[in-house]
């Protein structure tokens, strides 16, 4: 019975293994052509608005009798478009191994593509530059690259000092600024080129978070359990992976045994044959160790899942290398936008939390956490060494930090850390 069980689960396992992976090919070999074809609804979107609203021409001011605001959310229409474009011409490219290319359907959509993009270019409408069909992916990485000098390129807090303080030139340089004809348009365009920026680091955390846990999630309630479950049926399983963990259950069998005979010892249950108590420990010592080969079998699947997760995190940050620079933008912004007194707030708040008087009870919880998690002992020597030794190391590198950095880009927030501290 148990056998026929189990060889059905591993048939409905086996069948959603291959359904997957089927649906996956599928989705894997279309790719190109899913992405050419969105990329050429794109381009028909842009070139219906040329049409209908600027006479056939391309999408700019002079073509049309139109107001800035109304200007301004055609602009926005067409860098969408172009955007989509742009994107899944990467893809494309991406899978241009696998596809047809003898498709003369396939180029001719590829020939309109570049038709329609070739119109605009960078220096015109502050937009992507055109895409060819022989374009190689470094096109779409040099855009990127041209958004990340401009963020680069933004005032530093350790840029020399002159004679007069910095702030005097950059107040006249922004009233003057606020006088030109284009301050407006200016500044709309300043105010989209933030938002995209912040989209796309909020987008990247969000990412970063939320893909390996997904990952280690699903690829252990999917994939490894059914696969350890597979090998324990046929195998004998394993039970404890530690001594701890047989401790623990000797421990809980010999508690449910005293509480047997305290109960009976009150009188507060029947009174019980040799035979039946017997019994009755038996099914407990059962009941605690199919316990604890889940916990094992979890403990197992947890260091593979969390390994598939670690490269899940290592390929996001390979694929968006370039959505670094913007997490950087967004994370300047935050912290300079603070006032001393909350930066020198935040950074005694983070190093007490790490280095503080009362941390090691933390990481003492947290490693032996950890130490569960995997399955491992949780030697109360190895996690006294860590705590004597980590939280001293970056007790080290938040000093140098303050010394080296805080002192010279903030001095008034280095000199209110330095009162509060006290």
């Amino acid at each position: 019975m148990k056998g026929s069980f189990f060889s059905r689960n591993t048939r409905l396992i086996s069948q959603k293994i291959i359904a997957s992976w089927h649906s996956f090919n599928h989705w894997f070999f279309t790719t190109p052509e899913r992405a050419i074809l969105e990329a050429y609804q794109a381009a028909q979107a842009i070139q219906k608005i040329e049409i209908e609203q600027f006479g056939g021409k391309k999408i700019s001011a002079e073509s049309g009798n139109y107001s800035a605001n109304v200007m301004a959310f055609w602009r926005g229409d067409l860098n969408r478009n172009l955007t989509i474009i742009k994107v899944r011409l990467a893809e494309f490219q991406l899978g241009f191994t696998i596809a047809d290319t003898t498709d003369s359907n396939l180029l001719e959509k590829l020939k309109f593509i570049d038709e329609t993009i070739s119109k605009y270019s960078k220096q015109d409408e502050a937009i992507t530059e055109p895409l060819s069909i022989n374009l190689e992916l470094k096109t779409v990485t040099n855009q990127a690259n041209s958004e990340e000098t401009e963020i680069i390129k933004e005032p530093s807090a350790t840029q020399k000092k002159g004679i007069f303080p910095r702030s005097i030139g950059r107040t006249f340089n922004k009233i003057a600024k606020d006088f030109t004809p284009t301050a407006e348009e200016e500044f709309v365009r300043n105010y989209r080129t933030s938002r995209t920026r912040t989209k796309r680091a909020v987008r990247f955390l969000l990412l970063l978070i939320i893909i390996p846990l997904l990952t280690q999630h699903f690829s252990k309630q999917l994939l490894l359990k059914p696969i350890l479950q597979y090998f324990q049926s046929e195998n004998t399983p394993t039970i404890f992976l530690n001594s701890e963990m047989e401790e623990k259950a000797l421990n809980e069998l010999k508690s449910f045994e005293r509480k047997l005979q305290f109960e009976r010892l009150l009188r507060q249950a029947p009174e019980l044959s040799p035979e039946k108590i017997k019994a009755e420990v038996k099914n407990k010592a059962i009941e605690i160790s199919e316990e604890f080969r889940y916990q094992s079998s979890s403990a197992i699947s947890n260091v593979f899942a969390d390994v598939i997760s670690l490269i899940s995190f290592a390929m996001v940050i390979a694929l968006s290398k370039k959505d670094i620079v913007f997490i950087q933008s967004l994370l300047d912004k935050i912290v300079y936008g603070l006032s001393d007194s909350a930066k020198a707030f935040l950074i005694i708040l983070i190093t007490d939390i790490f280095v503080g008087f009362h941390s090691p009870h933390g990481w003492e919880v947290l490693l032996e956490g950890v130490a569960q998690h995997l399955g491992l002992p949780a030697s109360r020597n190895a996690i006294f060494l860590f705590i004597a030794t980590f939280p001293v190391i970056l007790n080290t590198i938040f000093k140098y930090w303050i010394f080296r950095y805080l002192s010279r880009l903030s001095p008034s927030a280095l000199a209110t850390l330095k009162e509060m501290d006290e």
